[in-house]
């Protein structure tokens, strides 16, 4: 179920009907410190020069739109004489509604607040009411420029001076933008994707048990190494190479009982329990009725030896002396090869 909401709502993104998620998405609401400098033209009333200032903000982000900011400011405005000398300090709440967030972000913001004037004799405190425009320009992530023009309205209501009761002044701020914290970021949503399913390999261009056989054909999968196999896969026939007796006996050999442990092992774990016939080979030294005694005898050995290690396959010893010579007899090497054992899946011949 949860498969099928997946790719609904990605058919419906792909579509246009819902947007990706993307990194910048997330709601950047962290604190933030905004020292600034200020112009301030000072109104007409005033009837002094223009002056200077700077102060300190600090403020949060609410949203994608919206900042609240609390500030605190110094400024001063020179004049002729003392009268037409301004020294303000005071602050103000602020909201500040940002159009978008980018790199050049504009805003709006409104503010108020109170201010203390002095003039050399006497303070005259009021409240302030501010209104602009402004951006922030984004150089890093923990920093960005701000800048600002406020339209500031300042009503003295405690003074008895007419002349100092009521003002219009416009202040440039110019400064920076300090949050503090990392930048949130939104993790992009991306529709699963399901795995793509595992080729399936060509059975015919696999031969799992090496025996000459492709898997699509082979009717005996993990014939035992070294086996003749008919032309469907299934085991014809073992030489058991190295399975040797002493002279002149029926005695297995220690070589050959470890030959034998690894045959009755893959005999065991072999799926197929057919009959199994144990040929028992001689060379021509000897009578023949010798021989044919001496292979009945060793064959017999090897079934009882591969019984004594839990093989089920019903075994039958059967010697064939010299009658079945692979070799040359006449030389070493040869008789050395037509003494031998062999198994023979009777079933498969």
């Amino acid at each position: 179920m949860l498969k099928k909401h997946l790719l609904a709502l990605a058919a419906l993104t792909s579509a246009g009907f819902l947007p990706m998620a993307q990194a910048d998405d997330a709601v950047d609401n962290r604190w933030y410190v905004a020292p600034f400098g200020t112009f301030l033209h000072a109104g007409g009333e005033r009837s002094s020069n223009d002056g200077w200032g700077g102060g300190m903000g600090f403020g949060k982000m609410i949203d994608e739109h919206f900042n609240v900011e609390l500030k605190g400011f110094y400024q001063y405005a020179g004049g002729d004489n003392g009268s037409k000398k301004w020294n303000m300090s005071g602050g103000t709440a602020d909201v500040q509604y940002y159009f978008f967030r980018e790199k050049l972000s504009p805003y709006t913001v409104l503010g108020i607040g109170g201010m203390s004037s002095n003039r050399g004799y006497g303070d005259d405190a009021g409240i302030i009411g501010e209104a602009g425009a402004g951006f922030t320009y984004e150089l890093h992530d923990n920093f960005l420029i701000r800048s600002d023009v406020r339209y500031r309205y300042n009503n003295n209501f405690g003074s008895n001076d007419p002349s100092s009761k009521e003002f219009h002044d416009m202040t440039v701020n110019l400064g920076f933008v300090i949050p503090l914290g990392a930048k949130p970021t939104a993790a992009k949503f991306e529709v699963p994707v399901a795995p793509a399913p595992t080729p399936v390999p060509d059975c015919s261009t696999l031969d799992s048990d090496a025996d000459g056989v492709n898997d699509c054909e082979d009717r005996c999968p993990g014939t035992m190494s070294g086996s003749k196999v008919d032309n469907q896969g299934c085991p014809i026939s073992l030489e058991l190479k190295g399975v040797n007796f002493k002279y002149n006996s029926a005695e297995l050999t220690f070589e050959a009982m470890g030959i034998l442990d690894a045959v009755a092992t893959n005999l065991i774990n072999y799926p197929q329990k057919d009959d199994i016939e144990v040929r028992g080979h001689t060379s021509s030294e000897g009578t023949d009725s010798y021989n044919m005694k001496l292979s009945q005898r060793r064959s017999q050995s090897v079934v009882d030896y591969l019984t004594s290690k839990d093989v089920t396959n019903r075994l039958y010893a059967r010697g064939y002396g010299e009658s079945q010579p692979i070799a040359d007899n006449s030389t070493e090497e040869g008789r050395s090869q037509n003494r031998r054992v062999e198994l023979i899946w009777t079933g498969n011949q």
